[in-house]
């Protein structure tokens, strides 16, 4: 009898923030979103040179989670769900763990779009969301052998998810996914009159 098998899988992580403890509240995380990106202007003169639509705290800020305690609170959160992730993936880390060693806030108007790309440094990366409003863009995944099926036919379109091309996950405020730093992603424009606020983290092996 013949046997079909699924080899290299790709795992996608995704569970309420509230799953594994209380998450913060969420007004007044988005409140302290838009204060930081009100006060940052180090932030906003990046987003502006780089022609990025709406605003990131990536390139300006390595201290969110000691400007606000909620942020300190979030990432001891986020540390339980990547823990269960990574028992998940099944790494032998030895001698070292799985570290927080980035943290940042995204805000994307109406238009505004986060173009593919990836995490090169780091081992897990995730986002958490903090405003999801109706008709926001979905984050989209593509699967990693894409680049190397050139002669490929394309999949159809009721093939089943882990065959497909590309997949599109809508996200819900409170929800938290993890994935590889390695798998390619991004975030369509948003659609949506308001603004769309995540924040999103890497971490890695030390």
């Amino acid at each position: 009898m013949s046997k079909i098998a699924s080899l290299f899988v790709t795992r996608l992580y995704r569970a309420k923030l509230s799953e594994l403890g209380e998450a913060p509240d969420t007004i007044v995380l988005e409140n302290s979103c838009l204060v930081i990106a009100e006060d940052d202007e180090a932030g906003q003169k990046w987003c502006e040179e780089n022609n990025y639509m709406g605003y990131t705290s990536y390139a300006s800020l390595d201290d969110l989670r000691w400007r606000f305690p909620i942020f300190e609170d979030l990432v001891k959160l986020i540390d339980k769900h990547v823990a269960a992730f990574v028992k998940d993936l099944q790494f032998d880390l030895g001698d070292k763990k799985i570290k927080l060693d980035s943290i940042w806030i995204n805000i994307l108007p109406e238009g505004g779009i986060h173009t593919s790309h990836l995490h090169p440094h780091s081992v897990i990366s995730g986002t958490t969301y903090v405003a999801v409003p109706k008709g926001a863009s979905a984050i989209k995944f593509e699967d990693p052998r894409h680049s190397m099926m050139m002669a490929a036919p394309n999949r159809k379109t009721n093939a089943r998810e882990e065959l497909k091309s590309f997949v599109y996950v809508q996200p819900e405020v409170g929800e938290i996914l993890l994935w590889e730093s390695w798998l390619r992603h991004e975030v369509p424009m948003n659609m949506a009159e308001e603004e769309r606020i995540s924040i999103s983290f890497n971490y890695g092996w030390v």
